[in-house]
């Protein structure tokens, strides 16, 4: 069994995981699914890493956390480990932070945005998040219908408060880390995650189908690869 914590991307909403939950409850597992601020202007990324811990709770002193984070979320995620004990860090097509760099300033120095349009053109799929028209082709393409109709109606605007400052830690935590790319990821191609995990993490990451929203279209594919980590790391 492993504790798992699920942290979400940009707009901090906790329905994201709303599938994946009782898929990994059904494998034997204990989840803490965390709501993020992500509309509150005031609250900078350090009241995010507050909100995962007062979500986490009395189940810090447990020694099978893991942190599950999604997108922005990998910004998140690892300052947490430096202040819980956590046994595994598992990253799903997640920014991935270097030294001072403030998460706003991701994009341009991975090279998101043209690795972004190079996948677009290729593809014949949209550029840019301009319309609702892009957002969905773009993010729930392989998300049911009836799902995306749910998340298409609401969902908090994302602040760029937690974008401003430098990331602070001075290198990634020594916590065992897993990175999951989604081969079907329009705003974060594959290829371009390939590329960022070797050169930020020093791994290869794994790879599962699916588009960037993987815990709303396959989620029972996911909660399989989660539950292997966890026999990975107990193995170890």
């Amino acid at each position: 069994m492993a504790t798992f914590v699920l942290i979400p991307g940009a707009g901090g909403d906790a329905w994201y995981w709303h599938l994946l939950t009782p898929e990994l409850i059904e494998r034997g597992h204990d989840v803490v699914v965390v709501e993020l601020p992500a509309d509150d202007d005031t609250a900078g990324l350090a009241d995010y890493v507050d909100v995962v811990i007062d979500a986490i709770g009395d189940r810090r002193d447990r020694t099978d956390l893991v942190l599950v984070a999604q997108s922005l979320g990998g910004f998140t995620a690892p300052l947490v480990a430096a202040r819980v004990p956590v046994e595994l860090i598992v990253l799903v097509t997640a920014m991935i932070p270097a030294p001072g760099e403030p998460a706003g300033a991701w994009w341009t120095n991975t090279g998101q945005d043209r690795a972004m349009a190079e996948h677009a053109a290729r593809h014949r799929t949209p550029a840019t998040l301009d319309t609702p028209g892009d957002i969905e082709a773009i993010f729930f393409h392989d998300v049911p219908p009836d799902v995306t109709a749910v998340a298409m109606k609401g969902g908090k605007d994302q602040s760029g408060t937690p974008m401003e400052k430098p990331w602070p830690l001075p290198a990634w935590p020594d916590v065992p880390t897993k990175f999951l790319l989604c081969r079907d990821d329009r705003l974060f191609p594959a290829e371009f995650m390939r590329r960022v995990v070797r050169e930020r993490l020093g791994i290869s990451p794994d790879e599962i189908d699916g588009g960037h929203l993987v815990a709303l279209s396959r989620p029972k594919e996911l909660a399989e690869r989660l539950d292997t980590y966890v026999s990975e790391v107990s193995r170890q």
